[in-house]
């Protein structure tokens, strides 16, 4: 009996991780989208992808989890740049984009 919970406390634990993941990538695509759209770029793929995963604090004091997302951005549509969000938990704390005004 013990051993059934225990494995149920584990899938629930695996599950809970799983849907932060997806809630934190469905926050740094609207952003990315958001953010796009506002200085006139094209988001690529139209998604994002996890570049890096680190533990941190949040504002409350609380253990969180901050993750880094890259994505592909397009000036003209026929050009290509990447970029970086950041987001911890349910906030984005930065952007990195190059300088928008270099043209390549």
């Amino acid at each position: 009996m013990l051993a059934t919970l225990a494995a149920l406390l584990a899938v629930a634990g695996i599950g809970w991780v799983w849907l932060e993941a997806l809630r934190a990538r469905e926050v740094a695509t609207g952003a990315c989208r958001q953010f796009c759209k506002a200085h006139d770029l094209q988001l690529l793929d139209d998604t994002v992808a996890l570049s890096r995963l680190e533990l941190t604090r949040t504002s409350r004091g609380r253990l969180g989890v901050r993750r880094t997302y890259a994505f592909e951005f397009s000036r003209a549509g026929t050009d290509r740049g990447a970029g970086a969000v950041t987001v911890n938990g349910p906030r984005v704390e930065s952007f990195y984009l190059p300088l928008l005004d270099d043209p390549q």
